[in-house]
């Protein structure tokens, strides 16, 4: 009888750790990983910001969160014209860091195309870490270590979902602002496209966002939604964004083009458009239904789209819509890959892989990606900077 049990209990945690491993395997290759070694800095508060908000159409209001969970917490604030750049720092807890420059009122609208010749790298879904990007962009010189603009006249392309999931939003937020400044003075460009979490942070949707911000907000004496809506510098400063754009004869989306987007006979510019005018607008079934909302829609939309990896779609529905805008490829965020990869005969190329993140690891442990395109060459760039033929 107990060598029956035996045998019994032995086949049993067999079959456990078979189903185990299976499980395991599963959830590695879809992207499932592990966190651990939580930093508690991730929740410190004291000099972050800033946080600036329109008083009135004349006056810009800057606020730091200063203090700790002993002393309490307060506000470092103080009044600025909307005439004027104002001098403001950005720090950063976890290497205790700080980076400067200058916030302004206004903001043009960025074209949808461009066509220079320039190098290109893009890079996609870096879910508020700051750190990780800024090191990625030092080890493949398009900034230096002083986080001065070393990519010339460059485009440096960030397809999407920098917010969410993180501790460093406002740092990596206000460290493309600063970015696109230091581009602009050499001749270089500085592309943030809108993807969906951006799209959910000015609709009010914080299903992504770590509690970090629900607490920034109350001290800030503000709801989360305030944070990025018409009323706050950064909240204008990215619906003035597109989600998507030609550069160099390569369209950057984040999550990619349905086929029948082709059908509506729109151009970049007024696809940008109509989007930009609804970045405030959370998408929902409309019993009235316009061929536009194709375009809204959060399974067909621009910022949505999977159905590149999702939908078993024919090369000629892929190149529908790129031909409709004389495009030789489409690069997309959005969807996760193993690794930067080209599919549909390099029509089109997923970038949106697993960035290690700034207060904790994971396991199993990945490194940044990115694409660097040269002329015609497409190359996958790693985060130490060196990179291999696409």
């Amino acid at each position: 009888m107990k060598k029956r049990i035996f045998r019994y209990l032995k086949h049993l945690s067999l079959t456990f750790l078979v189903l185990a491993l299976l499980a395991i395997a599963f959830g590695l290759y879809h992207g499932a990983s592990a966190s651990f070694g939580h930093n508690p800095l991730s929740m410190s508060f004291d000099g972050e910001g800033p946080y600036v908000f329109y008083k009135n159409d004349s006056t810009l209001n800057v606020k730091y969160i200063k203090g700790n969970k002993n002393d309490g917490f307060y506000l470092d604030q103080a009044d600025y014209s909307t005439a004027e750049a104002i001098p403001v720092r950005s720090f950063f807890a976890l290497d205790a860091t700080t980076f400067n420059f200058t916030v302004t009122a206004d903001f043009a609208t960025p074209k949808s195309t461009y066509n220079d010749g320039n190098p290109i790298l893009a890079v996609s879904d870096l879910e508020s870490g700051y750190k990780t990007f800024r090191d990625f962009l030092i080890n493949n010189k398009v900034i230096d270590h002083n986080l001065n603009w070393t990519f010339g006249k460059g485009h440096l392309v960030l397809v999407g979902d920098f917010v969410d999931r993180g501790f460093s939003t406002t740092q990596l937020l206000w460290f493309i602002y600063k970015l696109e400044q230091d581009a602009e003075k050499q001749g270089g460009n500085v592309h943030f496209i809108i993807g969906n979490h951006e799209l959910k942070n000015m609709h009010g949707d914080y299903e992504a966002t770590e509690l970090k911000y629900t607490y920034v907000a109350a001290m800030l004496g503000k709801t989360q939604a305030n944070l990025y809506d018409s009323n706050s510098v950064l909240g204008k400063w990215m619906a003035s964004k597109n989600v998507i754009e030609s550069i160099n004869g390569n369209l950057f989306a984040h999550g990619g083009l349905h086929p029948d987007i082709a059908n509506l006979d729109m151009s970049l510019d007024e696809i940008n458009d109509l989007l930009r005018s609804n970045y405030y607008t959370a998408p929902y079934p409309k019993a009235n239904k316009t061929k536009t909302d194709l375009l809204l829609s959060t399974k067909t939309g621009v910022c949505w789209y999977r159905g590149y990896f999702k939908d078993d779609l024919t090369q000629e529905e892929v190149e529908k819509p790129l031909t409709q805008f004389n495009a030789k490829a489409i690069v997309v965020g959005h969807t996760l890959q193993s690794k930067v990869k080209s599919f549909y005969n390099g029509k089109v190329i997923g970038i949106d892989v697993k960035h290690s993140k700034d207060y904790h690891k994971n396991w199993p442990g990945k490194d940044s990606e990115g694409l660097l395109i040269e002329g015609n060459q497409y190359y996958r760039v790693f985060d130490n900077g060196e990179k291999e033929g696409l």
